[in-house]
């Protein structure tokens, strides 16, 4: 999950690296460092933000040069302290001045670090990263590409890294497996970054790095091989982030401009592929394979965190509009619960980045066993699209603030047209279609007026922000927004939450309810709506603060809730939609009457690469 850039080329490489790691830095946020060569090898590592590592070597020549590698962490082997901060180095054993910068997890580190200290290694940190940079020293023989390949051979694990070597002052070598890495390739130079976002401000060019391949990157080309070093050719691709997506313009931060930017978002995601008129869902990544879906018999979607939420509504799509018995898991219990996999099955990965590790080893095993895969996915050309058989874009542009907003809202829109697409082909008449689909293009105008509701969120947040435990409830299609309610409040305020089923709340949680406890109910006007309101009347009796979420025009449940949140009304199926981002309002205004950072909360790294 952490950051990686690097630069070889004619222009200044300070700058670059500077402004990649402060476009990286939702990525990871513990610490961070710059390695260069000139006239000798300089490094720098500070603990805290980018800001603090840019102020310490501000005024410092020795940073200035045209080759170099920066990153910033997200801990997990070894504390947060400067010692452990990236890049690493080799130590006095082999001397030959080797830097590395590494996203992943060596796995094998401990054996790998044993065997090197029995050949007179020091280690100087508690990192797996300083294992990996003894031992390509260990191989070093003259040709740093080369003692790369040789130690990536050794190496179990998931790794993104780049390397430079004071012994080679013209060469910076790249490598991935299961972490992203790509090159950009500029008039200039090449910056090999995680991502794309540190790359766009330069270039629109860049080649994607494959699983165990390695690149040999110089001033004036650059060549990719296998760990057997046979020689591939990499395809280049045109970027499609643009530099203002990833500016924050006028917004004061990333979370709240992607908030107000999910209408159009979602305008987005719907453009060519929705045709209400004649009740069609056009979608060209699944459409190979319609036959294999029509007669699937089971569909299973996996995701982590917020993604997973977005499962479980797609999981109640499918079995809405398709008729097709659908389930959700965690992508991490998945991989290691030997699923039983029949014929007939379809696993959905659900990932913002693509890249999310357990997600990737889940649909990765769900392949390997014969299950047809597909993808919803925001990135394209990441990890999980070049893995699946098919899959759905989501569209919705660059998500930088942490706790996922925008992604969410594209992730429900993709399984409302996939759960369309599917369902048209099996049980759903063209009228019933047709009306679905109107309904979902109104949906962004609807979204405009919810996001206008900021104010309305703040002041519910100044009411109740002090309170260190809530309850975030739902039925039907709105649990999982319960869920995801939930999750917003506890990454950004720091706040205590649970959501659940409604009706679950009588079987042991209502035991957690005292006088002035905040509950928040999904209240629309749906299916279950008198059955939500008998849980209203439950939790009050004992005590609780109600907020609700309900639908224009209810006058009722104003006269039993302490607050609301009015959302116009819309089909049951997408209601999830609109509900969701009242709660994403509230969430970012608790987290700024907490003094929080909302887009880079603690703990916290937007993109989880390592299992």
């Amino acid at each position: 999950m952490c950051g990686i850039v690097a630069y070889i080329g004619s222009e200044e490489a300070k700058p670059v690296l500077l402004e990649g790691l402060k476009r990286l830095e939702y990525r990871g946020y513990d610490s961070a460092g710059i390695a260069m060569l000139n006239s000798g090898l300089h490094v720098a590592r500070t603990v805290g933000r980018v800001r603090v590592l840019e102020q310490k070597i501000d005024g410092d020549d020795h940073f200035s040069g045209t080759i170099g590698i920066a990153h910033t962490r997200w801990a997990t082997h070894g504390a947060v302290t400067e010692q452990n901060a990236h890049p690493q180095r080799d130590d006095a054993k082999t001397g030959h001045g080797i830097m590395l910068v590494h996203n992943g997890i060596i796995e094998n580190y401990q054996s790998l670090r044993t065997y090197l200290a029995d050949r007179g290694h020091v280690f100087a940190s508690e990192t797996d990263t300083e294992v990996l940079t003894h031992l390509i020293g260990e191989l070093y023989e003259g040709d740093l590409a080369a003692a790369v390949r040789g130690a990536l051979r050794e190496v179990e694990g998931a790794y993104a890294i780049a390397v430079i070597c004071e012994e080679e002052t013209d060469v910076l070598v790249a490598a991935r497996r299961g972490s992203p890495l790509l090159i950009g390739v500029g008039e200039h130079g090449y910056i090999v970054a995680s991502d794309a976002q540190a790359i766009v401000g330069h270039t629109n060019r860049a080649a994607e790095i494959d699983e165990d391949i390695v690149a040999r990157i110089t001033r004036d080309a650059f060549h990719t091989a296998t760990l057997e070093n046979v020689e591939v050719t990499p395809q280049l691709r045109e970027l499609e982030v643009t530099l203002e997506e990833i500016e924050l313009g006028d917004y004061d931060h990333y979370m709240m401009k992607e908030i107000m930017e999910q209408p159009q978002a979602i305008r987005r995601c719907l453009r060519g592929r929705v045709n209400a008129r004649d009740g069609e869902v056009i979608l060209g990544g699944l459409s190979d394979r319609a036959r294999e879906l029509i007669r699937c018999r089971r569909v299973v979607f996996l995701g982590q965190g917020t993604a997973l939420h977005a499962g479980m509504i797609g999981e109640y799509l499918i079995e809405d509009l398709a008729k097709v018995p659908a389930e959700t898991d965690f992508a991490s219990e998945f991989r290691y619960r030997n699923p039983i996999i029949e014929d007939g099955t379809v696993v959905v990965a659900v990932s913002q980045s693509g890249e999310t590790a357990d997600t990737l080893a889940g649909v990765r095993e769900a392949g390997e066993r014969g299950a047809l895969t597909l993808g919803i996915i925001n990135v394209v050309g990441s990890s999980i699209p070049r893995m699946t058989d098919a899959g759905v874009y989501t569209r919705v542009g660059p998500e930088i603030g942490v706790a996922s907003t925008k992604a969410f809202l594209g992730q429900v829109t993709a399984a409302v047209m996939f759960a369309a697409f599917l369902g048209r082909r099996r049980f759903l008449s063209n009228s019933q279609t047709i009306d679905l689909l109107r309904e979902l293009e109104a949906i962004p105008d609807k979204l405009e007026r919810v996001c206008g509701l900021g104010e309305v969120a703040k002041a519910v947040a100044e009411r109740y922000v002090g309170r260190d435990n809530w309850l975030f409830l739902g039925r039907g299609y709105n649990y999982p927004v319960a869920l995801e309610g939930a999750l917003k409040l506890k990454e950004l305020s720091y706040i205590h939450a649970e959501g659940m089923p409604a009706a679950e709340m009588k079987h042991g949680p209502i035991a957690l309810i005292d006088e002035g406890m905040p509950a928040v109910f999904i209240a629309t006007r749906s299916s279950q709506y008198r059955k939500v309101l008998s849980n209203i009347e439950e939790v009050k009796s004992r005590g609780a603060h109600v907020i609700a979420v309900a639908t224009e025009g209810d006058d009722e449940i104003k006269t039993i809730v302490d607050e609301v949140f009015f959302v116009p009304d819309t089909a049951e199926p997408l209601q999830p939609l609109l509900t969701i981002v009242p709660l994403q309002l509230l969430a970012y205004h608790a987290a700024l009457l907490r003094g929080h950072d909302v887009d880079k909360p603690r703990n916290l790294a937007k993109s989880v690469t390592v299992e």
